[in-house]
């Protein structure tokens, strides 16, 4: 029997070889995926190897009529019946066999699917990756950043874990530097947070308006829509006394109209706006009544670093049709995995004003970058 080996991209492509050399009557013995080339274990390539085979001096089917000296030949025939059905059995146990190794190149595919092909990196670079979707990274962003340790790796040789991580992060930092990052402008005279409730807006309203009273010795004044909640009043309230800055109290739009002419001399006024159910689409509607974005305003929605990412996306459609300037994420101490964050800039295109990782005012906040949100999800694969 003549056994051969052949390697091919692709299992079709293997199944072209084998039978430009071996014939229709090949059987396959064996095949599975191997990995050749690459360079001090990265950039292999994927290869399946099959291994076939085929008598080349079958037995003659006592059947078959032979030719011989004495024998004048006769012209040719087609074969008997039961010729025919033993072709047909050979050629149904290829087909079959076909059918078999594709399924089983579909199990491995699958397979990769599942484990989202991690397995198939070399090991240092594995267990970063795997560290990643612990912190909560998407896969696409994973994937990304998998490709371009691979591909700087084919460049420059093999890394360290320590070089790997440097790597991977001064790469998510430069995909987020196309977002515009950091706190208010001062450009424009009205700062106004949204956001659900418990977020922590009125605690971040007042750690930004403390910012602009202390360090940059702004005119600054309150104005608060939260009228649901008494105790919000009262918060701001105490804030305002701290800072020793007047506070307006509105119901509706001519409310606000009148506070804006009321703080026509200040610099900075600041709005801090109810927390409700942002699964209602009035709640929106009504903001929309009560204050006028349009008027030389800068928005933020506040999202909390510790909701599901699919409840933040639900978050940032509802507020879709307000002009949000920037994200503001809040409660930054309360986890140790900051991936979302990561996903959320990415996947609207827009930066972060804020972060906010306590209750302290002004203490617990910082303004946000591009090296401040990857550095926590890096600091967060430690943990």
């Amino acid at each position: 029997m003549k056994v051969k080996k052949y390697t091919a991209p692709t299992m079709p492509e293997a199944m072209k070889k084998i039978r430009a050399e071996l014939g229709e009557g090949a059987v396959i013995l064996n095949s599975k995926m191997i990995y050749t080339g690459g360079f001090l274990g990265l950039f292999k390539k994927k290869n399946i190897e099959v291994i076939a085979a085929i008598d080349p001096n079958p037995k003659q089917n006592p059947r078959e009529k032979r030719e011989t000296p004495y024998q004048p030949k006769v012209q040719e025939q087609a074969d008997p019946p039961v010729m025919k059905k033993q072709a047909d059995s050979a050629e149904g146990k290829n087909t079959l066999q076909f059918r078999k190794e594709i399924a089983e190149l579909r199990s491995i595919v699958q397979q990769m699917k599942t484990n989202n092909g991690y397995e198939y990196y070399p090991e240092s670079v594995r267990k970063l990756l795997l560290k990643l979707k612990d912190q909560e990274l998407a896969d696409k962003y994973i994937n990304e950043a998998a490709d371009h340790l691979m591909n700087i790796s084919e460049i420059n040789g093999t890394f360290s874990s320590e070089e790997l991580k440097a790597e991977v992060s001064v790469y998510l930092k430069k995909e987020l530097g196309a977002f515009a990052f950091g706190g208010i402008s001062y450009k424009k005279k009205y700062v106004n947070v949204i956001g659900p409730t418990g977020v922590g807006k009125t605690t971040t309203l007042a750690k930004i308006a403390s910012e602009a009273v202390l360090e940059k010795r702004k005119k600054i004044a309150f104005i608060t829509t939260d009228t649901y909640r008494i105790a919000a009043i009262e918060q701001l309230k105490t804030y305002a006394q701290l800072l020793n800055v007047p506070l307006e109290v509105v119901y509706k739009l001519a409310d606000f109209q009148k506070a804006i002419e009321k703080f026509n001399d200040y610099d900075v006024v600041f709005i801090d706006t109810a927390g409700r159910n942002f699964r209602d689409a009035k709640y929106v509607e009504d903001l929309k009544k009560m204050i006028d974005f349009k008027n030389d305003m800068e928005t933020f929605l506040v999202l909390s670093v510790t909701a599901k990412e699919k409840d933040l996306n639900e978050i940032i459609s509802n507020f879709s049709t307000l002009p949000i300037e920037k994200f503001i994420f809040s409660k930054a101490d309360e986890t140790s995995s900051y991936g979302t964050m990561y996903n959320i800039l990415r996947n609207e295109g827009k930066g972060a004003a804020y972060i906010t990782a306590g209750q302290s005012v002004p203490e617990d906040i910082s303004e946000a970058s591009p090296e401040g949100i990857v550095d926590l999800v890096m600091e967060g694969i430690e943990k």
